[in-house]
C-alpha cells in the first residue's frame, strides 16, 4: 500500500502571505475584518473567526477605525477608492501576481486596447481584474471566445490585450491563445497563470496517471480546487474531492493500492495532514515519514528549483547582497552584481525593505538551506519575452548597431543579439554597412528561436512600412505648387529623381537651372537636400513632375542696368570678349570698351579665364543681351581730358 502526497499541495505564496497578514493583524488587537473570505476554505474562515476576525461582504459593513485586510484575490479599483475615503486601517494582501494583472489591463485601456479576461466571470479574482478597466470582456472558455470573435468580421481588427485568471488551466489558456492568434490582427497576450498553479496542476495530472485513486483536498467553492479535481479525473477513474478527513469512507478505497493526495492553494496544512493520517489508518499502513511531515508540509507551500521564477519580499539590504524571504525554509539572497544588468544601478536605489519582487532561482543549496537569486537574469528573460512578443505581434523594436560582419549587421536590443542580413539593412547593394554602426535603429523581428538563441531582424521592413504610410499621406494631400523638402536619390541624363518623403518625383533637366546645362550633376548630387515644388502629377500612374528653379533663382532678375559686376572672360573674338556675369548669363565687352585707349587686339588687354570688373551699360531682357564696359570704370586718358585754363 502506498500513499503519496503532492509536493505542491496546500497554500500558494499569495494565500500564505494573506493568512500571515491576517494573523499579524489579529495579534495587534482591535476590530479586524477581511473584505470577503481570506481564502476559499471554510475551515480557515472558522479558524480566524475564533480569533475575532470577521468577514465583510462590502466596505459598508466595516465600522470606522477597524483594520480591514484585502484578500489575495484583490478588489476592483472603485473599492480601493471607497476604502481610502473611510477611516480604516487597510492592509493589502492582494497576491502580487494578481496585482500585475490589474496593471496590465489598466495600461491596456489607457492605450485604447480592449481587455479580454479568460476565467470564471463570477470569481472574485476575475471580478477584481475587470474592475480595473471600464469595458472588459470575460470569457469562461475557448468556445465562447471563438464565437464572439467570429460573430462579427470587424472584431478581427480590435486591439486586444488578453490575460488569464491566475488559477486557470494551461490547457484552456493554450486554446484561447490559439483562437486569438488565428483571428486577430492586433493582439497582446500575457501569460498570467500563476507558476505555482501551473506546477500544481502538472503534478496532479502526473500523479493521477501513476495512482489508482486521487484525493483532492479543498473547499468545494474553491475554483483552483475544482480544477485540480477536473484535471485528475481526466487521467484517473477514481477521484474524490473532499473538504476534510471526515468525508473519507473506508469502503471507497477497497481494492485500491496506490493513492495520491493533492490539495488546492487555499487548503490549510493541518487539513492535509488529517487526510493523510486518516488514509493511513484506512489502509492500515504506517504514517508516512511522520518525523519529517512538518518539513514536507513546509516545503509543499513552495518548491524551489533552479530556473524557477518566484515572488519574494526584501527583508534586508546588506553591503554585498539583498536578503529575500521566499516563504520557504530556504534563505534567499541576491548578490549585488545580480540586481541589475545596468552596472550604474545601485541596489539601495531600486530596492527597499518590504518590497515584493520577482526573482530568478539561480541555485538551490538544500544542505545549507540557501537559495541564490538573480534579478538581472529575470530582466534578461523578460527581454527575451518582449522580443518574442514583438515577433508574434509584428511590432517594431529599437536597437543599437554594434558590429558589422560578412553577412550583415548585428544589433543589441536590450541585451538580445539580433542579426540583420545585409539585404534587410535598407542600404543599397555595394553600400557601406558601417555607416549604421553605433546608430539606434528600428527593426521588425522576422525570426525568433529562443532555444538556439537566434533572432533575426529587418530594418528594411520598418522603413518599407513607414515609407508606405508616408506615401499614402502625400498622395492624399498633394496639389500643384505644393512645396516639399526632398532628397536627391538618383541622377539620369534627363533629370534628377527626388524623394519627397515616401514618394519619388522627377525634376527634368530643364527645371534644374535657368542656364543651359549638359548634365544634372552640374547643379545637384545624390544625397543633396533641396526644396522642390509640384508642377503636375498623375495619381493613377503614380507620377510626379517637380520644379527646382524658381523666379527668385532667375539670374536675369538679379542684374540691373548700371550695375558694376565682377565677370570672367570666357571667349575672345575679333570684335571684343564674351564674359560670364552669373552662371548662364553672359555679356559682350566690345573692343572699344575693353580699355581707356584704342586697342588693335583684344588679346593685348584680356585673356580667357581672367576676372575683371565691368559696368552694365545696356540691358535688353527681351532679347537676353547685355553690353559691358571696362572703360567706363577707368579714369579717362590724359589726351581726352579737357584743357585747364590758367
Amino acid at each position: 500500500m502506498k500513499i503519496t502526497i503532492a509536493k505542491t499541495a496546500g497554500f500558494c505564496y499569495g494565500v500564505k502571505r494573506a493568512v500571515e497578514l491576517v494573523e499579524q493583524a489579529a495579534e495587534q488587537g482591535g476590530p479586524v475584518y477581511t473584505l470577503g473570505p481570506i481564502a476559499h476554505n471554510r475551515h480557515l474562515v472558522q479558524y480566524f473567526n475564533q480569533k475575532n476576525v470577521r468577514v465583510a461582504a462590502s466596505v459598508d459593513e466595516i465600522p470606522d477605525c477597524s483594520t480591514v485586510v484585502i484578500r489575495s484575490h484583490g478588489i476592483p479599483k472603485a473599492t480601493y477608492e471607497e476604502l481610502r475615503s473611510r477611516a480604516l486601517n487597510t492592509i493589502d494582501a492582494t497576491c502580487p501576481s494578481v496585482k500585475r494583472i490589474h496593471t496590465i489591463v489598466s495600461e491596456a485601456e489607457k492605450d485604447g486596447r480592449t481587455a479580454v479576461i479568460i476565467g470564471t466571470p463570477t470569481h472574485p479574482e476575475v471580478v477584481a481584474i475587470a474592475g480595473w478597466c471600464t469595458a472588459p470582456l470575460v470569457f469562461h472558455d475557448d468556445i465562447s471566445l471563438e464565437n464572439w470573435l467570429l460573430s462579427d468580421p470587424e472584431r478581427r481588427n480590435i486591439p486586444i490585450t488578453m490575460v488569464s485568471q491566475t488559477t486557470g488551466t494551461q490547457k484552456l489558456w493554450e486554446k484561447c491563445k490559439k483562437n486569438i492568434k488565428k483571428v486577430c490582427t492586433n493582439y497582446k497576450i500575457f501569460d498570467t497563470i500563476c507558476k505555482a498553479t501551473e506546477n500544481r496542476q502538472n503534478e496532479a495530472a502526473t500523479m493521477a496517471l501513476e495512482n489508482d485513486a486521487m484525493i483532492v483536498v479543498g473547499d468545494q467553492t474553491s475554483s483552483n480546487t475544482k480544477k485540480l479535481a477536473l484535471i485528475c479525473s481526466q487521467n484517473c477513474s477514481k477521484v474524490f474531492l473532499v473538504d476534510n478527513a471526515r468525508e473519507l469512507q473506508p469502503k471507497q478505497f477497497c481494492q485500491i493500492s496506490n493513492i495520491g493526495i493533492t490539495a488546492g492553494a487555499s487548503t490549510p496544512a493541518w487539513i492535509i495532514k488529517e487526510v493523510n493520517h486518516t488514509m493511513s489508518e484506512i489502509k492500515n499502513v504506517d504514517v508516512v515519514a511522520e518525523e519529517s511531515f512538518e518539513a514536507l508540509l513546509e516545503n509543499s507551500i513552495k518548491t524551489l528549483n533552479t530556473g524557477d521564477k518566484v515572488l519574494g519580499t526584501v527583508t534586508a539590504i546588506g553591503s554585498t547582497e539583498i536578503q529575500v524571504d521566499l516563504g520557504t525554509k530556504h534563505a534567499g539572497y541576491i548578490p549585488y552584481d545580480e540586481v541589475s544588468a545596468d552596472p550604474t544601478v545601485k541596489p539601495e536605489d531600486v530596492l527597499k525593505v518590504n518590497d515584493e519582487i520577482e526573482v530568478f532561482v539561480v541555485h538551490v543549496n538544500d544542505q545549507e538551506g540557501t537559495v541564490m537569486l538573480s534579478r538581472k537574469k529575470l530582466e534578461g528573460i523578460k527581454v527575451w519575452d518582449d522580443v518574442e512578443a514583438a515577433c508574434e505581434n509584428k511590432t517594431a523594436v529599437e536597437g543599437i548597431i554594434t558590429e558589422e560582419n560578412k553577412g550583415g549587421l548585428v544589433a543589441n536590443v536590450k541585451g538580445v543579439r539580433v542579426f540583420i542580413p545585409a539585404s534587410q539593412t535598407g542600404i543599397a547593394k555595394g553600400g557601406e554597412l558601417s555607416e549604421l554602426k553605433g546608430k539606434m535603429v528600428k527593426m521588425k523581428i522576422t525570426e525568433f528561436n529562443r532555444a538556439r538563441r537566434r533572432v533575426v531582424g529587418s530594418i528594411r521592413a520598418v522603413a518599407s512600412e513607414e515609407r508606405k504610410a508616408a506615401a499614402e499621406k502625400i498622395w492624399s494631400e498633394i496639389e500643384v505648387n505644393k512645396q516639399y523638402k526632398g532628397v536627391v536619390k538618383s541622377l539620369t541624363s534627363y533629370g534628377a529623381f527626388v524623394d519627397i518623403g515616401g514618394v519619388d518625383g522627377m525634376v527634368h533637366v530643364s527645371e534644374l537651372s535657368w542656364g543651359r546645362i549638359k548634365n544634372p550633376a552640374e547643379i545637384v548630387k545624390v544625397g543633396d537636400q533641396i526644396d522642390v515644388f509640384v508642377l503636375k502629377f498623375d495619381a493613377e500612374k503614380k507620377k510626379i513632375s517637380l520644379g527646382y528653379k524658381t523666379p527668385e533663382m532667375n539670374p536675369w532678375n538679379q542684374i540691373h542696368n548700371g550695375d558694376v559686376v565682377t565677370v570672367k572672360i570666357v571667349k575672345l573674338v575679333e570684335f571684343g570678349a564674351f564674359a560670364q556675369i552669373l552662371p548662364g548669363v553672359d555679356g559682350l565687352i566690345h573692343i572699344s570698351q575693353v580699355a581707356d585707349r584704342r586697342v588693335d587686339k583684344v588679346s593685348d588687354v584680356l585673356a580667357e579665364g581672367q576676372e575683371v570688373q565691368a559696368k552694365i551699360i545696356e540691358l535688353d531682357l527681351d532679347r537676353k543681351r547685355i553690353s559691358l564696359s571696362i572703360r567706363a570704370l577707368l579714369t579717362p586718358a590724359a589726351e581726352d581730358e579737357a584743357p585747364v585754363e590758367e
